[in-house]
Order: structure tokens, then sequence, then C-alpha cells
């Protein structure tokens, strides 16, 4: 009976590190960013290599124009087995055209900020955001990318994500971020 309690103990222990947690790790590959008008928004990002096996995402953005609610946000998301780019299909994660303060209200505060907040001085809020977004310099230091709000499970290969930021009398700007995605090992 002892031997057995012990044994269910031991699964339990085991079990526990892996219910509800992200099944898979990344490597960032390439992150390239753009604006078409850098008197009112510039972004520089790059990929720091953090200690072996393990990198963060650093970003600089001169935020210095004002949103309204013509500004819209889009993101796509694309995989590929070989990380060619000719190899890329689209996937169903996406988000949809929409207003920055939508946006806001609802990716951003449910999976960039868990993601991010704790390695930038992105604006964080309660309940639902209060316009104006401030205009600021908005710095993300070697953040590593926990997954919270993402699937548990992706299949191994090369993501291509693909943002954009744009409105009438605006800057477009954005960022394409390919990760390399393996499967975790405990």
């Amino acid at each position: 009976m002892l031997c057995t309690t012990i044994k269910i103990w031991l699964l339990l222990g085991l079990l526990h590190g892996t219910v509800g947690e992200r099944k898979w790790d990344y490597e960032p590959v390439s992150i390239d960013t753009y604006s078409t008008d850098e008197s009112k928004l510039k972004v520089e990002s790059k990929i720091d290599r953090l200690k072996r096996g393990e990198f963060g995402i650093s970003c600089t953005v001169e935020w210095k124009y004002d949103v309204d609610e013509t500004t819209m946000v889009e993101a796509s998301a694309y995989r590929s087995n070989s990380g060619a780019e000719n190899d890329y299909k689209v996937l169903p994660w996406s988000i949809p055209k929409q207003s920055y303060y939508d946006y806001l209200n609802t990716y951003y505060k449910d999976v960039l900020i868990p993601n991010l907040g704790h390695c930038s001085n992105l604006p964080q809020f309660e309940g639902k955001f209060q316009p104006p977004w401030p205009k600021d310099t908005y710095l993300v230091d070697k953040c590593v990318f926990e997954g919270q709000g993402l699937p548990e499970v992706v299949p191994p290969g090369f993501y291509k994500i693909i943002f954009i930021v744009s409105g009438p009398d605006q800057p477009e700007w954005g960022f394409t971020v390919v990760l390399k995605v393996t499967a975790k090992l405990f």
C-alpha cells in the first residue's frame, strides 16, 4: 500500500509541472520592423542572446502621434516545415483587422502584457482602456515570451507573424518575426 501511494505521489509530482503549460520552446530567428514615417513613429528591434540556447527580443518604439478610432491593427500567422519562404502556409491564428482600442482591450491586454509586461514599460491598465494612448518612448528589454494566452501545443516548425498598425494620415508601421518552434522536453 505504501509503495502504491508513493508511486501515485511521484506521478502527480511529475504531472504537476506539465498540466496547463506550453509544450513547446522557441528560438527567434529574425525580427524586422518598419515605419513609413519615422518622425511620427520610429521602431527598432533586435534579438539578444541571453545565454546558451536562450534568446530575448529587445525593441525601442518612439511614439509621437495620436491614435484615434481610425487607427487599425491586424496580424497574420504562417507556418513552414523548412523555413523556406515559399513553404509558409497561413494559419487560423490571426488578429482580424480591428480598431486599435479594440485590440488594446483584447489581444494586448490578454496576450501581450502577460508576456511582455514584466520586461517593458508598455502601458498596463485594468478594465477597459481609457484613451488617449500616451506618446512616449517604449522599451522592451530582452523579453522572453512565456506563451501565456497562446496554445499549449503547436507543431514544430518555423512560424512567421506579420503585425501591422495603420490609419488615415498616420504612419503605417509593424514588424515581421520568425520563430523556430521545437517540442519541449520537460
